[in-house]
């Protein structure tokens, strides 16, 4: 067991060219990753140096995913726990949706750098049922953490996509969101896939306390009970209950 943090080499690469942006360079984990300049906030920067960033996250992919399992992601920020989700099981076994557009292109490139290319990269805001097709305003923070469909910034235009249309067509072992404060919205009923461990970090300044019971309760309803390993803080963490003739964990 490793304890404290280990700290990330990183350098700023000069751009080829005036048209082209700076890339921040770091390594976490084994995982290569790049970070355009204009997205590179101070705070970004100091997290990715000493590896304090998506700590929570990271760890979760690492006790959660395992060969064969799908992955449904929701919020991929730049990639880095796509790409640990995507190493722990293979490429085409991960769905992941990020809503800003200007991270879609920053994902595929740290995808490809650690040879990884192969996921499935959706554009869109996840939230609960939805009207196919329908779209909403998203709120793009500075740098790029905490946009949120009801947060504050400069709005956009995004996809609006259901969670329980995600959980059908992918049917993940494994689901991991960081969607600040969607959540609230995604557990109107139980989830019909063969999920084993579900992870999420909560919001709580954005809903009232009886939003997090609704979301314990349907866990309950799909026998996922709490998993103090994955759960941390503001990350909530919920793993399947076995029965007596059902495969155990390991």
């Amino acid at each position: 067991m490793v304890f404290g943090h280990q700290l990330a080499h990183h350098r700023k690469r000069t751009p080829r060219s005036e048209s082209s942006a700076a890339v921040y360079e770091f390594r976490l984990k084994g995982i290569d990753l790049g970070l355009p300049d204009g997205l590179a906030t101070p705070e970004i920067v100091q997290k990715l140096t000493d590896g304090t960033y998506e700590e929570d996250e990271a760890q979760s992919a690492l006790r959660c995913v395992r060969p064969g399992f799908r992955v449904l992601e929701l919020g991929a920020g730049i990639g880095y726990v796509t790409a640990l989700c995507a190493q722990r099981t293979a490429p085409e076994h991960v769905l992941s949706v990020e809503a800003n557009p200007a991270l879609l292109p920053v994902i595929a490139a740290n995808l490809d750098r650690n040879g990884l290319a192969g996921i499935n990269l959706v554009h869109g805001a996840v939230t609960g049922p939805v009207a196919e097709g329908a779209t909403g305003l998203f709120a793009l923070s500075s740098g790029y953490t905490g946009s949120s469909l009801d947060g504050k910034g400069r709005p956009i235009r995004v996809p609006l996509i259901s969670v329980h249309a995600l959980i059908r067509q992918h049917k993940p072992h494994v689901v991991l969101m960081d969607v600040e404060g969607a959540e609230a919205d995604m557990f109107d009923r139980v989830w019909n896939c063969p999920l084993r461990y579900c992870v999420m970090e909560l919001h709580p300044k954005k809903y009232q306390p009886r939003v997090i019971k609704k979301i314990v309760d349907v866990m309950s309803r799909m026998d996922m009970t709490y998993d103090p390993v994955t759960s941390r803080g503001k990350i909530l963490g919920f793993r399947k209950v076995w029965g007596a003739t059902d495969p155990p964990e390991g």
